[in-house]
Parts: structure tokens; C-alpha cells; sequence
């Protein structure tokens, strides 16, 4: 029993040992490198990248530019007599119509003017009906009336014939002076603030005015364009009024759409600009006098052009450029010219296709022949659809 104990335990190490070998063998690092021979070298992570397809469409060309709003008609009301002013017949802020009311001046010294116009007019008709019985007696006299006589009457008749024409004259000249003593609104518009009160005296000489009144329906907008588009400005209006959009200035809310009615009849040769004014209904009075609004000039519209969003649109050193997505998924480079960038869509007259899928999110990862993931751009996040590759 003794001697077959180290017989025993040298078999259990030798098979333990075999073991060990046989371990080695199988999943040593030979084994390892054996296997990733086998499979290959890894395969790199997509990059996960938004797309949509370059499409074809009509595109509006617009002008866009700063402009002022003007009244249609502005109208500084004056007194064109002098008085102390009675009543005020407005509000300030109010709309006014064309013939009312808006200030009445003391009207006795002018009443008074009127009435003996006409009483001078009475006086000379009588005298003219006795001048013109006196020449009827003296021609009934016949041979026994000197002609003299005659010819004397009918000189009075005459003078006094005209006298009474001056005296109807003086009638309407007093009764004009009566009548502007009720100023009245010369146009439909608003007005503004007052510049006189009750009691003042105004006097017709004077320039300070009683109130300005601006029309602001319709109202005008003046604004400018570069003078090397006036031929396409004009080759539209050849078809048409022009639509023009008004904004505020940050451009992020549409005021009002109106025409364009006018271009200047010369271009300023200092800024090389022509003025335009573009009329607007502002039924809802959006747009007011001395505003600041951005406004956009439709020109004309591009048929069937090829139109990506500005996102597609990268810049380098070497140009524009974007990316797109082959069949098998990875990032192509393409060289484009830009003609037109407007809210954001581009017009792209070189580099890209009609139905490419160009990429819009992600490129700050992408290189040439990256292998991506794409998301479809959808303007409702819930309709996007995703594909992993």
C-alpha cells in the first residue's frame, strides 16, 4: 500500500497535465487569432445622418428689401381764415370722413361781411331800376331828348349794371370766407393728434396746421430695389401687377400683400437703387404710416427647378458642397452651385439630381464613403421613418 501511492499520484498529474495541454492547444492564443482570421476585421459603426430627396419644383424668386409706409394721400389740415376756434369736431385717433366736421371758427365777422355784400347788391339794383326808367323817359321824348342825354343814361345803366356783377362777386367771396370757418376733412383717413385747442386763434398765414390727416386705405409702402434687377422688374409687370409682401423687420410675421404701382422714374446713382411703392387694401390697418417693414417683391418664378433645403447646403474653402447617399448606404461628395436661397430652400443649378437623397442633419460626422444610418426628414416628427443599416 505504500509503494502504490507515488505510483498514483504521478498518473494524476500526468493527466492532469494532459489536460492542461489539451487546453492550450485549443483555446491558446493560436486558437484566438485563428478565429478572428475567420471572421475578418471589424465592421465600422454608421453614422446616423438625416436625409430627404432633392426634388423638382417651382420656385418664386422674391426681392427682399426695407421699406416705409406711407399714407396714400397725407393731408396737414389748415385754416384758411382767421378766427378764434369754437368747437373741435374730432378725436384724435378718429377716422374722419371726406366732408365732415372737423373745426368750427368764430363765424360773425364773416356773417357780417356777407350780409352787406348783399346789401350793396340791393342798393345798386335799385339804382339801376330808377337808371333804367330814366332812359326809358328819355327816349320816349324822341326829337324833344338831346342825344346826349340818352347816351349819358345809358352809360348810367351800364355802370350800375356792372356794379351789381362786382356786388355778386363780393357776395361769393364772403360767403367762401363764411364757409371756411367750418374746416372740413378733405379726405378719408385717420387723425393724428391735434395741434390747436378750443379758444386758440389760428390765423391763415401761420403754417402750423390744426391736425394731419393720413388715408390709410389703401396705404403705400416705399421701398427699394438693386438696379440691376429693374429689367427683370419690368419684363414681370409686362404680365401683371407684381405681388409684393410686407413683414415686420425681424421678418418673422407676414403684415400684409399687396401690388407693386409704381417704379421710380430714375435710379439713384449714389446707392444704385430705384424706388418702388407697392399699394396695400390694410383693410385691417396692420400696416400704419412711418411704420419699418422688410417687404418681398415677387419677380418671377423658376419652372421645374431643382430645390434642396439650406441644411443640404455645407461651405468650405472650395465651395459649396453636400452630401449624399449611394445604394449602399454610404456619404457621397458632390460639388453644387448654388442660384437662389430663399426660406429656406435652395435652388441648386449644378451638382445635384432630382431624386438624390442628400443629407440635411449629421454631416459634421460624415466622410466620403462613410457607411450611414439614414432618418427621412418628415415635417410631422411622428411620420418619420427610420432605416438602419
Amino acid at each position: 500500500m505504500k509503494k502504490s501511492r507515488p505510483i498514483l499520484w504521478l498518473l494524476i498529474i500526468a493527466a492532469v497535465a494532459s489536460a492542461g495541454y489539451y487546453g492550450w492547444q485549443k483555446f491558446g492564443p493560436e486558437a484566438g487569432k485563428a478565429q478572428t482570421a475567420q471572421k475578418g476585421p471589424p465592421r465600422p459603426a454608421a453614422v446616423p445622418v438625416s436625409v430627404t430627396p432633392v426634388q423638382k419644383a417651382d420656385f418664386p424668386v422674391y426681392l427682399t428689401g426695407l421699406g416705409t409706409v406711407q399714407g396714400f394721400n397725407t393731408v396737414q389740415v389748415r385754416t384758411r381764415v382767421d378766427g378764434q376756434i369754437d368747437k373741435l369736431a374730432f378725436k384724435e385717433g378718429q377716422i374722419v370722413q371726406q366732408g365732415e366736421l372737423l373745426v368750427s371758427i368764430d363765424p360773425r365777422p364773416y356773417q357780417a361781411a356777407l350780409d352787406q355784400a348783399k346789401a350793396k347788391k340791393a342798393q345798386d339794383e335799385a339804382n339801376l331800376a330808377n337808371a333804367n326808367l330814366e332812359l326809358q323817359r328819355a327816349m320816349k321824348l324822341g326829337e324833344f331828348a338831346t342825344a346826349q342825354r340818352v347816351d349819358t343814361q345809358r352809360s348810367t345803366v351800364a355802370q350800375l349794371t356792372a356794379q351789381i356783377a362786382a356786388d355778386e362777386a363780393a357776395i361769393a367771396n364772403a360767403q367762401t370766407q363764411l364757409d371756411y370757418t367750418q374746416v372740413k376733412a378733405p379726405i378719408t383717413g385717420v387723425a393724428g393728434l391735434r395741434q390747436v385747442d378750443i379758444g386758440n386763434i389760428v390765423n391763415a398765414s401761420t403754417q402750423t396746421g390744426i391736425v394731419m390727416i393720413s388715408q390709410v386705405e389703401p396705404i403705400a409702402v416705399i421701398f427699394t430695389a438693386p438696379e440691376d434687377q429693374l429689367p427683370y422688374i419690368s419684363e414681370g409687370q409686362k404680365s401683371g401687377a407684381l405681388k409684393v409682401i410686407a413683414f415686420t423687420t425681424d421678418g418673422k410675421k407676414t403684415l400684409a400683400e399687396g401690388k407693386l404701382a409704381v417704379i421710380n422714374n430714375q435710379v439713384d446713382t449714389t446707392s444704385g437703387t430705384i424706388r418702388l411703392k407697392a399699394v396695400f387694401d390694410n383693410k385691417d390697418h396692420t400696416l400704419w404710416p412711418g411704420q419699418s417693414v422688410s417687404t418681398r417683391l415677387l419677380v418671377r418664378t423658376l419652372k421645374d427647378a431643382t430645390v434642396v433645403p439650406d441644411d443640404a447646403v455645407q461651405h468650405s474653402t472650395n465651395g459649396l458642397y453636400a452630401y449624399t447617399v449611394n445604394q449602399d448606404n454610404k456619404a457621397e461628395v458632390h460639388k453644387i452651385k448654388v442660384s437662389y436661397a430663399i426660406d429656406g430652400r435652395s435652388v441648386i443649378e449644378e451638382g445635384l439630381t432630382p431624386g438624390q437623397q442628400v443629407i440635411t442633419g449629421g454631416q459634421f460626422k460624415v466622410q466620403p464613403g462613410s457607411l450611414v444610418s439614414t432618418t427621412v426628414a418628415s415635417s410631422n416628427p411622428a411620420q418619420n421613418k427610420v432605416r438602419q443599416e
